[in-house]
């Protein structure tokens, strides 16, 4: 039962800091992910935010009697079309999204009916609230804003857990024909040249990886919908500022190199015990047949290992290759509400897109068929 313990002052603060001290410590006691870091956060909404015409709505609760932050939900107000939106601040680059805030003073907040009321006054108006890529058993955002009950996506985010000695996880995560193949496949790299694998370590190196990142992932992407975000400079941009600054200790970025020139790079987050992959870059074109995403995945693990981490999170993505490292599936939910007529008819698009999506296949697979003759052909 709900009841009222006027605890809690709840603001919007349109300029809130998240590179305070305070917000740092918040988020430290939280249960919150990677991407809700400190730098991630400020670098989303001081360099992604404008260029997506989306404006800034951090909802604020503070202890009333000291004026301690005890949650912070980083959410956007974007206009997509005649929609009015309200949601995490994601806008395409986080995989992760949750409230920063620990179970307990979340808990609080939940038996707080003034602060709960509050909450769900400043996040309004909105046409649709959509709160995607919620992990599996984190804080439910839907109970504090008293929004339907989450429903799964379609996709999963995968992770791995590491075993030291290195040698062991291998043994245990991967099949051993897939051990012997990737064997073969490094050895036959070696002999093409000087061949190495680091961690970047300072912030020429950084953007160095990250150019040649953007040089490959430029055709392989350009396919798909409007093709890859690190063609896009504002994105360009914030992922340069992120790994430059984190270089050392929440981003690592690693590169692959033959005779000194970047040929495979992994971009990462290092959050707690867990290496989270959320970019990955290969010279397809100069190594066709050397596998070199799966080899840079293993030198990955193996740095991991070797670091101490416990995880190695491939995040949001149905790609079969993370099944070959040992990862499992983990869903991840969604939570959406319409706030209007409008919200509730594009609502009941999304959930038909499935769908759609599936009868647009189909008939473009009819449009595909030969015509029919009178002769059988095979």
């Amino acid at each position: 039962m709900t009841t009222s313990s006027n605890t809690f002052d709840i603001a919007v603060e349109p300029a809130f800091d998240f590179l305070a001290p305070e917000y740092a410590e918040l988020f430290d006691g939280s249960a919150a992910t990677a991407f809700q870091h400190p730098l991630w956060l400020h670098s989303l909404y001081t360099r992604l935010a404008s260029h997506a015409g989306a404006t800034p709505l951090a909802v604020v609760a503070r202890r009333r009697a000291t004026g301690a932050l005890a949650m912070v939900l980083p959410l956007l107000r974007v206009r997509r079309g005649p929609i009015r939106t309200v949601e995490f601040a994601d806008l395409r680059v986080s995989d992760y999204l949750a409230p920063v805030c620990s179970p307990q003073v979340f808990s609080e907040l939940l038996r707080d009916a003034d602060a709960c009321a509050e909450i769900r006054h400043l996040v309004r108006p909105f046409d649709l609230l959509r709160m995607t890529k919620l992990p599996d058993g984190r804080l439910p955002i839907e109970s504090l804003l008293d929004a339907p009950r989450r429903v799964a996506m379609d996709s999963n985010a995968y992770a791995t857990v590491l075993v030291a000695p290195f040698e062991q996880w291998r043994a245990s995560a991967m099949d051993r024909s897939y051990q012997k193949e990737l064997a073969k496949k490094y050895r036959q790299l070696q002999k093409k040249g000087a061949l190495s694998f680091s961690c970047c370590d300072d912030s020429a190196s950084v953007l160095n990886a990250l150019d040649v990142m953007r040089k490959f992932r430029g055709p392989r992407f350009q396919s798909q919908g409007d093709g890859d975000l690190l063609q896009r400079p504002e994105y360009y941009d914030f992922y340069s500022d992120v790994a430059v600054r984190g270089l050392g200790s929440f981003v690592r970025l690693y590169a692959m190199k033959m005779d000194g020139e970047v040929i495979a790079a992994v971009l990462g987050l290092h959050h707690r015990d867990s290496f989270l992959v959320i970019m990955s870059a290969f010279d397809i074109a100069g190594y066709k047949s050397q596998s070199l995403g799966a080899l840079m995945f293993e030198q990955v693990a193996r740095d991991c290992i070797e670091r101490g981490d416990q995880m190695l999170d491939f995040t949001i993505g149905d790609e079969p290759y993370k099944k070959l490292f040992g990862a499992q599936p983990s869903p991840m939910w969604t939570v959406t509400q319409a706030g209007s007529t409008v919200g509730a008819i594009s609502l009941f698009a999304l959930k038909q897109a499935p769908w759609l999506k599936l009868a647009a296949k189909r008939m473009s697979e009819f449009r595909l068929l030969p015509t029919r003759s009178t002769t059988p052909t095979r």
